[in-house]
């Protein structure tokens, strides 16, 4: 830490600033820091795909965050995982490769009057950095296929020319691998024919704009491995270059704000504890968060850059008065339905004696696949809670597998789990300081099930479970409803059941949305620059608006692509005399 003047400093090296880091320090004349408050990714559990189990709730890990006591869920609280490592989530996360719908950036694009977050505007960006097991098409990219963000006939702006001219030089595009599941299972197999039964078409894509349908997810592995972010845009690119910097271990404990000579205010650099003292790191173009919806919001709010009266409560003085840092939390809350079954091999059953974990173990050793080359989840599907919607709202997640919580033993008798999430929830909830002090975790409160809609739309999507699991395809496992319990069956019942049994499915966005200048709300604006403040972005899962109808990771894998781009493209004109 010796020198530390940056062009450009990126706070978090998670999903998004991996990728930022990647394209910023493409241009050797820009130097580039990337800070992350965790260890390096070198724990075996980590590329391990069922390793996950021993990375959430791990301190190597996990922030090992916790939420506060929820009414919607009965007063309980919920383990909160969020990566603290190099790859950030992408290290412990479910590597599900899923984009959402169309219709989710058509929105964006109207709440931020930007086009530039349309479906089709996204799609190229989705595509540059894609490695599809099956090619390249309209709709998919793979490693060495040139895209058309590459090619100079695309753009009219020449700082855009100049910026994917220089990607294309240096070989950038294809380094997120995007390939099948290497197992699948009879009884899962099983399921999704009850499903097309029940009316849900089959689907072997669900990336094309219009998910509803049935079929196993695709992952982010290669060769039966993970595939983190760290892997796929730091190893070993970025590491060779002279004009990148690597800090971890380094906690981001503020901003630095400065004001400009017209009165307006800057932020040029960042305060980092490096576990002894604390060092400041000057960036002269741009700083970046990338620390994702809870991480970002806490450090902006350290800084002073929030909801005023709130940040003078905890003793911090306003350097911005930013009423929307920390609002509009929105998370996928999963309700998870058991089923014991007959005739059927599950992970339940494989994995109950030493004999069975033996030979789980040999099978990846040998072939990098089997239970050990598992996705939490194999089996996905998008369907409608009722017939009346639009367009599929509710999301499963099916597993060969039970148990009582997350973290806790496999049941001892074979059964699945169908854990259905709302995927447009109206809940809204919030994350702010408790203490003006970085290290003490903030308050996250995602508010799950405070809105009727939300209640109504649980209730529903457990008579949907119920409905797939009565299907002629399932009737030779003799399926039996152990949670949450056939004598639930009332619209309140089944809401106040989901209150009790219903977890966080690890998507947590919004809380720096994005906006139009006149919403007194957002807190970025079209470009994630943050209002008042010149130099700083939010690149991360919380500049959403409104959270995807899917898993978020790939999204904000986007939104950083389109970052970088608009970063490059600015210092570009800057140096040409036209900012």
């Amino acid at each position: 830490m010796n020198d530390s003047t940056f062009d450009y400093i990126i706070v978090g090296a998670g999903t998004a600033g991996c990728l930022l880091a990647n394209r910023l320090s493409a241009d050797a004349s820009k130097r580039v820091l990337l800070i992350e408050a965790g260890k390096r990714d070198d724990y075996h559990w980590i590329h391990i795909p069922v390793g996950y189990l021993y990375c959430i709730g791990n301190p190597r890990t996990d922030w090992l965050y916790q939420t506060e006591a929820a009414q919607g869920l009965n007063g309980r609280t919920l383990r909160y995982p969020r990566g603290k490592v190099l790859g950030g989530c992408s290290s412990i996360n479910g590597m599900i490769y899923m984009r959402g719908q169309s219709r989710d950036y058509d929105q964006w694009a109207k709440l931020t009057g930007d086009d530039a977050w349309r479906w089709d505007q996204c799609l190229p960006y989705f595509r540059l950095h894609e490695d599809h097991h099956m090619g390249a098409s309209d709709v998919h990219g793979a490693k060495g296929v040139v895209t058309e963000l590459l090619k100079p006939q695309t753009h009219d702006n020449p700082a855009s020319i100049d910026y994917f001219q220089l990607l294309k030089a240096r070989q950038a595009g294809g380094e997120w691998r995007v390939e099948k599941q290497r197992l699948s299972w009879e009884v899962l197999d099983a399921f999704a024919l009850a499903a097309q039964q029940a009316g849900i078409p089959s689907s072997s894509d669900f990336n094309q704009g219009n998910n509803e349908g049935v079929g196993y997810f695709e992952v982010n592995q290669k060769s039966g491995w993970r595939w983190n972010t760290a892997q796929a845009f730091l190893r070993p690119t970025c590491y060779a270059r002279p004009n990148f910097e690597l800090w971890t271990q380094a906690q981001v404990a503020g901003l630095v704000i400065e004001t400009d000579a017209d009165g307006g205010k800057r932020c040029t650099g960042v305060k980092v504890w490096d576990g002894h003292q604390l060092v400041t790191a000057t960036a002269t173009r741009e700083v970046a968060l990338s620390a994702g919806s809870i991480g970002s919001a806490q450090i902006l709010q350290l800084s002073g850059i929030g909801p005023g009266h709130a940040l003078k409560q905890v003793g911090i003085d306003v350097a911005h008065d930013l009423p929307g840092v920390g609002a509009n939390l929105q998370d996928h809350l999963q309700i998870r339905s058991v089923y014991k079954v007959k005739n059927a091999k599950t992970l339940n059953t494989l994995a109950n004696s030493w004999w069975g974990k033996a030979k789980i173990g040999l099978e990846y050793a040998l072939s990098r696949s089997g239970p050990m080359s598992m996705a939490p989840s194999q089996l996905g599907a998008f369907t409608k809670s009722d017939a009346q919607r639009e367009w599929a709202n509710i999301q499963y997640h099916v597993q060969p597998l039970s148990l009582d919580a997350f973290g806790e033993p496999l049941h001892s008798f074979p059964a699945i789990t169908a854990s259905v999430c709302n995927l447009n929830p109206t809940s809204r909830g919030s994350v702010g300081l408790k203490s003006p002090d970085f290290k003490v975790p903030p308050a996250i409160a995602p508010n799950y099930l405070s809105t009727e809609e939300d209640r109504k739309v649980a209730a529903d999507s457990l008579r949907v479970t119920r409905r797939i699991m009565s299907q002629a395809a399932m009737a030779s496992f003799e399926p039996e409803e152990f949670k949450p319990g056939v004598q639930y069956q009332s619209d309140e019942e089944l809401a106040r059941l989901a209150g009790d049994i219903a977890s966080t499915i690890f998507h947590p966005v919004g809380t720096t949305r994005m906006g139009r200048e006149d919403d007194p709300m957002a807190v970025v604006n079209s470009q994630l620059q943050v209002r008042g403040i010149r130099g700083l972005r939010v690149v991360d899962a919380g500049v959403m608006p409104t959270i995807t109808s899917g898993n978020t990771n790939s999204p904000t894998l986007m939104i950083a692509e389109k970052a970088a781009h608009w970063m490059a493209r600015n210092a570009k004109e800057s140096a040409a005399g036209n900012p």
